[in-house]
């Protein structure tokens, strides 16, 4: 994958739980370098937590593709599924991700994050 890609991928992974967070209260902080690292290394480090976060790729995917073609119906279930699936991850993955939707992932600051992600694509396959 191409690192603007994966920082696209992960930054809208976030949404879902975003939104819900936004209902919840004020925008989340931007996460640390060191929270990130910590995260991917906490995922990487358990290959249930990888193949959870790898769905969550596929499942960000499929959402693109229904919001490409308008269906919102099924966007919205995706999405929801994907929430699902963050949650198992764990409250620091919730975290993580809700501080990252505020960035832009075309923005160097987002490249820099999609980098400290890229241990986790390459795990993806």
């Amino acid at each position: 994958m191409k690192l603007k890609l994966v920082v696209a991928v992960s930054l809208l992974a976030a949404i879902p739980i975003v939104a819900q967070a936004q209902q919840k209260g004020p925008a989340a902080p931007k996460p640390s370098t060191a929270d990130v690292q910590k995260l991917v290394k906490s995922i990487g480090a358990d290959p249930a937590k990888v193949k959870t976060y790898c769905d969550i790729g596929k499942l960000q995917d499929q959402q693109d593709q229904a919001e490409q073609k308008r269906d919102t119906k099924t966007a919205a279930a995706l999405g929801a599924q994907a929430d699902s699936l963050g949650k198992q991850l764990g409250p620091d993955y919730e975290r993580v991700m809700a501080g990252l939707e505020s960035i832009d992932p075309n923005s160097a600051e987002g490249n820099r994050y999609g980098a400290l992600f890229q241990p986790l694509f390459k795990q993806c396959k």
